[in-house]
């Protein structure tokens, strides 16, 4: 089968102003970005649309598809006559050159121009960066110029960040030399920073500017808290950031109109896309299909306890993506014999399944549909098991090739989600807003990942008092930990019973307005792998980009 880019390169892309004209765009509501993108500048925010939210089991080595599930059920949908938009999130170089692969799907559900998507897109990341280096340049050459907020070097919180994988810059020393005031700094992804939390949680460009101008830059002398706006930076970094806060638009292989915007991770950040690029597919389009990062003990929680709450949105049904070749890896099977019919190995990961069903059932009230991505391998007794299981858990299971025939083969599934989406359902949270930040947390682990409990730090402890004495008690919490289990420990797979969650640090995002939960071992700075995808990417004689998947 030809690659990914392979197959991107061969299809006919229709030109952006054709896809615009499918949600009732017009040429002055968007600015283009050359044949195949766009950025939508004016739209409309009132709600038409159903959402649809498509989440995973636990992610594991072997891929599950989330977003190749999306685009085919996308696809789908607009196969069986529906009006449809995809909203979803950008890629990071980060995970683009290193083990992880691009995000614009696969195989014959992809959206295009998939280089440009996977690689400088419209340059929103670039932007991000920018505005984010732009506040730590302020910050030291505020403390340079003569300090006049008393700012404390050893208790600067915001910190600089890079869209890429560099684990040597996890913890540095900057000013050396004479070059400033000398101290301690340590990198973030971009895609884990605040002010890319603050782009995809921001409403408006004005409430972009007011939660930039709220973060948390550090203390003073005195313990009091220094923001952005004190040294006002709140202006120059919104400039930088005044197009990159307008959704993109491009399509999928079949042209299908995709909104591909903002991209925080899920494992240590909220996980979604931005609300303004889900605002306005709701309001284009009937049917509107999103996702939200890893499995949905990470992205789809923060999507319903924390977007939600901010956007005033819930969804009409939840997708939930797995593979019968890493239920049986959850399940204890080696990966070397995934393509072996191994009943006793499904039966065992099955559970890691149903308990995601549980959550989007029980705690959250609403509509499930699990999508099994279909593999070659998978034997009638494996899919018998799965659908059996599913059923007896209150779901329905839908077996679907989108890789290998794009909306064709997503079209069963669109058919069980739309009907899904018509039963009346109204969102629950796992926590109530105004619950003691410690509650909320446990909240979580308990309801959600299905933990015996919460263990804190004393760092951690000191750091919870102090942010609910300073008024930050009431904001959702956001918890940082391992993608590949329930718990906070990687190796712990399928359904793991009785184990605690071990908080470590707490971060108090005072512009994205969450508090986050820093669980296990998590890095804020990924590194790249010993053989990085990076390796594998070229430019061929012909100025054409090759490897990239």
């Amino acid at each position: 089968m030809r690659s990914d880019i392979e197959i991107a390169k061969s299809c006919s892309m229709q030109e952006i102003g054709a896809i615009a004209a499918k949600l009732g765009l017009t040429e002055e509501q968007i600015e283009r970005y050359g044949k195949y993108k766009a950025k939508i500048g004016v739209a409309p925010r009132s709600r038409r649309g159903k959402l649809i939210l498509v989440t995973a089991i636990n992610p594991t080595a072997s891929g599950e598809g989330k977003t190749t599930v999306s685009i085919g059920l996308a696809d789908g949908m607009a196969r069986l006559g529906k009006n449809v938009c995809l909203a979803l999130r950008e890629p990071s170089l980060g995970p683009v050159f290193g083990i992880k692969g691009g995000a614009a799907g696969g195989g014959y559900a992809q959206v295009v121009p998939m280089e440009d998507i996977n690689l400088h897109f419209t340059g929103d990341l670039h932007a991000i960066t920018a505005a984010n280096n732009l506040l730590c340049a302020i910050v030291d050459n505020h403390i340079f110029r003569g300090n006049a907020l008393e700012l404390d070097p050893n208790k600067i919180y915001f910190r600089r960040c890079l869209d890429m994988n560099d684990r040597a810059l996890r913890n540095i020393t900057i000013g050396r030399g004479g070059e400033g005031v000398e101290r301690t700094e340590h990198f973030e992804i971009t895609a884990a920073s605040e002010i890319m939390a603050i782009l995809c949680l921001a409403t408006s460009l004005q409430d972009l500017k007011r939660r930039i101008g709220n973060i948390i830059v550090g203390e003073n002398r005195r313990g009091e808290y220094v923001f952005a706006r004190d040294l006002k930076a709140e202006g120059a970094m919104t400039a930088l950031l005044k197009d990159a806060i307008k959704p993109n638009l491009v399509q999928t292989l079949e042209g299908t109109p995709a909104i591909v915007h903002g991209g925080p991770f899920a494992n240590i950040a909220h996980g979604c896309n931005s609300i303004l690029a889900t605002y306005t597919a709701l309001g284009l389009a009937d049917w509107v299909v999103t996702e939200a990062g890893f499995g949905a003990d990470l992205g789809a929680e923060k999507f319903l306890d924390t977007k939600c709450r901010v956007a005033g949105i819930q969804p009409d049904c939840v997708v939930i993506v797995a593979t019968v070749k890493a239920l049986k890896l959850h399940g204890g099977a080696e990966k070397t014999a995934l393509s072996e019919e191994n009943l006793p190995a499904l039966e065992a990961g099955l559970p890691n399944l149903y308990k995601h069903i549980e959550n989007i059932r029980t705690v959250y009230c609403k509509p499930v549909v699990v999508a099994m991505n279909r593999f070659a391998g998978d034997t009638p007794a494996e899919i018998e098991a799965v659908m059996r299981g599913v059923r007896a858990h209150g779901a329905q299971a839908v077996f679907t090739d989108v890789f290998l025939q794009g909306g064709k083969g997503g079209e069963e599934l669109a058919a069980a989600v739309c009907a899904a989406a018509q039963t009346e359902s109204c969102l629950h949270y796992a926590y109530a807003l105004e619950q003691p930040i410690r509650e909320k947390i446990e909240a979580v682990v308990r309801r959600v990942y299905g933990g015996a409990g919460v263990t804190y730090s004393e760092t951690a402890a000191e750091k919870i008092a102090e942010a609910e004495a300073r008024g930050y008690g009431g904001l959702p919490v956001i918890i940082a930990k391992t993608q590949y289990s329930l718990s906070d420990d990687a190796k712990l797979l399928s359904r793991p019973q009785g184990f605690t969650v071990h908080v470590r640090d707490i971060i108090v995002k005072g512009g994205a307005e969450f508090v986050v939960a820093v669980a296990g071992n998590i890095m804020l700075m990924p590194g790249l792998g010993k053989v990085p995808a990076a390796e594998h990417i070229d430019v061929d004689e012909c100025g054409e980009i090759v490897g990239l998947s």
